[in-house]
């Protein structure tokens, strides 16, 4: 009788133990927070990003995954730096554009009739002069 009750009792600590550990005991979590990493090949703060900035990237994972905050930081700063990068190339093929009409002929490259020479500034149509 008396291995009985050192089973009994051997197995309600046992259980009790098992429920404390899986509870936690109250003050720990069950899964601790796990330490901050931050970015080894962070974004080059001082310059544009380059396709080999972007390559190297290599953002932290915990154990949980990625940290969505660092991954939504470095997205939104690439995107507004494409979005920059696209704007200021298509105001520079404007300018381009523009520059390349006005060096051909600009306006005067309307007025002319195909195979027809300039007309010089008292060269009228009637004036009798050809």
């Amino acid at each position: 009788m008396i291995v009985f009750w050192f089973l009994l009792i051997a197995l309600v600590v046992v259980v009790a133990g098992v429920t404390l550990a899986v509870v936690g005991g109250g003050e720990q979590p069950v899964l601790p927070e796990a330490d901050p990493e931050q970015v080894a090949d962070a974004l080059p703060p001082a310059r544009p990003v380059t396709r080999a900035d972007v390559d190297s990237l290599r953002l932290p994972v915990t154990a949980r995954g990625y940290r969505m905050a660092e991954v939504d930081d470095v997205l939104s700063r690439l995107g507004a730096e494409l979005a920059e990068r696209d704007a200021r190339i298509a105001g520079l093929e404007a300018a381009l554009a523009g520059a390349q009409a006005h060096a051909v002929g600009g306006a005067d490259l309307f007025r002319r009739d195909a195979g027809e020479p300039p007309r010089e500034a008292g060269d009228e149509p009637g004036d009798g002069r050809r």
